[in-house]
């Protein structure tokens, strides 16, 4: 094989033992998650029936994720990125048990509380896991393993919020509870193991709270600097707009709407269609969009379209189960090659010293367009009665919109060559 031609899937499984037990790491701990989202979405709803507080869980996951990004990036660049990955999952362990002790409708606000913190955890695991995955793969094998990545993270989606909703149904809360304490561990145990280079700064002497800001401040010049890196640090967030409000509230309730059963049950239907989506979108588009160059401008048709199959979705709403299924199913196939491509590039484009800054502004703007998105979808429906219907085809339609103003929109300052040069070396 020659050095620079892309590794197939199992190739890379087989023969990179790191990134084996790194990629295994993150899906034992990612299926567990959605064991325990599922359980906070029964909670609140048995407890108070509110949908505004299923949007206010999601924003406030996503505010404690996004808000502490800065910090969080600059850690990634200054500390030791394996040992962020263990403490974030050894502190989510200890978090996670603490849900155990929510019994009736005084301890919801305890339960949104810790659900913030471990979004801040995971915001951590996160910024961490995406900016060291460079240092654990070859370069050809960066696109292959950011593909099965998300494919993988789409399965344990897929497959956590299935048999999430079916064990939250048959065997209560808690067990969903203790069940993703036990895959923290298990992720725990598996990266302790890789070895992770990292390489560092020249300024690494001087106090990390002192001189914080300007390093954080370092980050964004350094996206400013580069416009088709300012262009895609936003991709992510163009989906999220809207497609917050979709999958965060809408499909949370829509299952019970259409009479599937209770919320554990829908919410396991149709996040499973989610995942199968996410999953398979990302190798699809890899192998029918190999060329990267074409990639900036794909990425809004993939959000154009992925608000389309939604449209179709509201507008064909109550006509048959199965056809809501396919069509979340198309819709998020198109809205994880959006994410997977945008990730990549920034991996390609960005050096390692600066990589965990980027990526902690990548994923501050994607929150805070899904925060944004949810707290309005639950505000709408708890208080204006806005149906599902509606909201879905409001919150598609803005999808819609937001792809084409990505699609349109070109960089005016082009990178020298040089510069070009000096990026996708690093």
């Amino acid at each position: 094989m020659r050095k620079n031609e892309q590794v197939g899937y199992l190739e890379l499984v087989r023969n990179n033992s790191d990134y084996r037990r790194f990629w295994l790491a993150t899906v034992v701990s990612m299926f567990g998650q959605w064991f325990n989202l599922i359980a906070m979405f029964v909670l609140i709803y048995r407890y108070t029936g509110s949908e505004l507080l299923i949007g206010l869980l999601l924003t406030i996951r996503m505010a404690f994720f996004a808000l502490f990004q800065p910090f969080i990036g600059l850690l990634a660049d200054k500390i030791h990125r394996k040992s962020m990955l263990i403490v974030s999952n050894v502190f989510s362990i200890i978090f996670v048990l603490c849900l155990l002790g929510v019994n009736d409708e005084g301890d919801i606000w305890w339960l949104i509380a810790i659900a913030g913190v471990l979004s801040f955890l995971h915001g951590a695991y996160m910024t961490a896991e995406v900016a060291i995955l460079p240092n654990i793969v070859a370069k050809n094998e960066l696109a292959t393993a950011n593909a099965f990545g998300s494919a993988s993270w789409s399965l344990a989606l897929a497959m956590g919020s299935a048999i999430g909703g079916f064990v939250v149904s048959a065997y209560g809360t808690d067990v969903a509870f203790l069940i993703d304490a036990s895959t923290f561990f298990v992720s725990i145990l598996l990266i302790r193991k890789i070895p992770m280079p990292q390489k560092f700064e020249d300024d690494q002497s001087q106090s990390l709270l002192r001189n914080g800001f300007q390093n954080i401040l370092a980050g964004w010049k350094r996206i400013y600097s580069d416009r088709r890196l300012t262009k895609i640090v936003s991709a992510k967030a163009s989906w999220n707009i809207a497609g917050g409000g979709i999958a965060g509230v809408f499909l949370v309730i829509m299952g019970e709407e259409l009479g599937i059963g209770d919320i554990a049950t829908g919410v396991g239907i149709f996040y499973l269609a989610r995942g199968i989506g996410t999953g398979i979108g990302p190798i699809f588009g890899r192998m029918l969009f190999p060329n990267s160059d074409k990639w900036m401008t794909l990425i809004g048709i993939f959000v154009s379209i992925s608000g389309l199959f939604y449209l179709m979705v509201g507008l064909s709403f109550g006509y048959g189960l199965w056809l809501t299924f396919v069509l979340v199913i198309l819709a998020h196939t198109f809205s994880a090659a959006n994410w997977v491509f945008s990730t990549i590039l920034t991996q390609q484009w960005v050096e390692d010293e600066m990589r965990g800054r980027v990526f902690s502004v990548d994923m501050l703007l994607l929150s805070l367009a899904f925060s944004i998105s949810t707290s309005v979808a639950g505000w709408l429906v708890e208080y204006r009665e806005l149906s599902i219907q509606t909201g879905i085809i409001w919150f598609s339609s803005i999808m819609i919109g937001a792809g084409i103003l990505f699609a349109f929109w070109n960089p005016s300052e082009p990178v020298n060559e040089s510069k070009q040069a000096s990026l996708r070396e690093g």
